[in-house]
């Protein structure tokens, strides 16, 4: 699915691009001038060949890109954070950057994309280690995050919050139901219930949005985080 909004530069980022969560992977891409391009990917399985994934994503990015009439010299930079649950390359910490040079020389290769990878598998005291560290928990009362922390807390403990959460899971509902896979609304509504949960909505109420047992959506929790852990 996309959305696309029109913005000037002193709007905040606008979402140009937003595909399915439901693949186990989370993508958003932000223009936050004509000349800059802010793409984001949540990956949470570590099977993949990352490094190809990144150079797929990237390729859809210009892609959108170009379909708005540009000419490829006109192109954006392109900065494209990649996050992930486990530190992928066993660097040590919470995020690097890939630097490309003409080897032998020492001389920088700037082709206008920048990646960086991010990890919450590694606590190393820097600031992008605390925020992803707030991801893992979204603490409705952890207030060091400003606006977003603000959000979080909304979400989860105001009123208003909670509807916004139950049209979230009816989009993710019909998005998987969308897929036309085997036993496609039994599949929607587990992913659907796992990414509430991750969200911080109790059992209880993601049984009441989902309209099953509380006891079939604990099920349907633990059997999805043993997999992942496997």
């Amino acid at each position: 699915m996309k959305r696309k909004k029109t913005m000037t530069e002193r709007e905040h980022p606008a979402i140009i691009k937003e595909e399915s969560i439901l693949a186990g992977r989370e993508e958003r891409v932000a223009e936050a001038s004509q000349k800059k391009l802010f793409a984001m990917e949540i990956q949470r399985a570590d099977t993949l060949d990352h490094a190809r994934r990144v150079r797929y994503y990237v390729s859809m990015v210009d892609s959108e890109y170009l379909k708005k009439g540009k000419d490829y010299r006109e192109m954006p930079e392109v900065y494209m954070i990649y996050i992930s649950k486990t530190d992928l390359w066993k660097t040590g910490k919470s995020f690097c950057t890939v630097e490309k040079i003409l080897q032998g020389t020492g001389i920088g290769y700037d082709d206008g994309v920048h990646l960086l990878y991010v990890n919450a598998g590694v606590e190393d005291g820097t600031e992008i280690a605390e925020l992803m560290r707030y991801f893992k928990t979204a603490d409705p009362e952890d207030s060091s995050h400003g606006a977003l922390s603000k959000r979080i807390h909304f979400l989860k403990c105001e009123e208003g919050g909670y509807e916004i959460m139950c049209e979230m899971s009816e989009k993710w509902l019909q998005e998987g139901y969308a897929l036309g896979e085997k036993n496609g609304e039994k599949r929607a509504k587990m992913k659907t219930a796992l990414r509430l949960m991750e969200q911080g909505m109790p059992t209880e109420k993601i049984a009441v949005v989902l309209d099953e047992n509380a006891e079939q959506i604990k099920k349907w929790l633990q059997e999805q985080v043993a997999a992942v852990r496997q």
